[in-house]
């Protein structure tokens, strides 16, 4: 399958995300020819243990992870940052879940935007918000290459891309910038073959930059 690289909004210091950053970004991509293609979703879950017995609790693991990705609507994915593990099940998974009540969602959040193609590449720029609220988390940006398959082949031509999609983005004098910090894929068992358990890693290490930044902000206020 096509390799993607899944970035995240890094606010300067001081400010935070807003509807208006997104729509720049998107204004950004319209003007380097991208052609709109439509939605695109993902949702990302954190689950924690249905214990009878909270003394247990040190056995489970801090944070459990499930993603749900729109490539893929016939499977689910686990996420375990801390013991780095990837696992792919069938969605049923989440009935059969539901019914042990081994484990409930503690919160949800939704990636969500549009998508657009940009000769061999796609690009899909979306919000992060809470299931059920409008209220703005932050906003992320997926950047797939169609041709190649492989990490390594691709990596110079990404790059390229990116140095051109950044330059493209800082003439908006926004305040912020994309990042992408790639995770150790190896450590998750995974090879230079990109596979969707490659993406799933990405949104969850994604997903632990977003709380960073949300905590760092916190602490400024206080």
């Amino acid at each position: 399958m096509p390799l993607k690289w899944v970035f995240n909004w890094q606010p300067n210091a001081g400010s935070t995300v807003n509807s208006q950053i997104l729509n720049e970004v998107s204004q950004c991509v319209e003007s380097m020819n991208g052609v709109k293609e439509g939605r695109w979703k993902a949702t990302l879950t954190f689950y924690k243990p249905m214990l009878r017995d909270q003394a247990l609790a040190a056995e489970f693991p801090r944070e459990f992870i499930g993603i749900s990705l729109p490539e893929q609507p016939n499977k689910y994915y686990f996420i375990l940052r801390g013991n780095k593990i990837v696992l792919e099940a069938d969605s049923s998974i989440q009935l059969i879940m539901e019914k042990l009540q081994s484990y409930k969602s503690r919160v949800a959040l939704n990636f969500e935007g549009f998508q657009y193609q940009l000769g061999d590449f796609q690009l899909r720029v979306g919000k992060v918000v809470p299931t059920h609220s409008e209220n703005l988390r932050g906003i992320v940006m997926e950047v797939e290459y169609l041709p190649i398959s492989s990490l390594e082949k691709s990596k110079q031509i990404v790059d390229e891309f990116v140095d051109i999609w950044q330059e493209a983005v800082s003439k908006r004098s926004l305040p912020g910038h994309f990042m992408h910090i790639e995770p150790s894929f190896s450590e998750y068992g995974l090879a230079d073959h990109y596979t969707s358990q490659h993406t799933a890693v990405q949104y969850a290490h994604v997903m632990g930059q977003l709380i960073a930044t949300v905590q760092a902000v916190q602490a400024g206020r206080n």
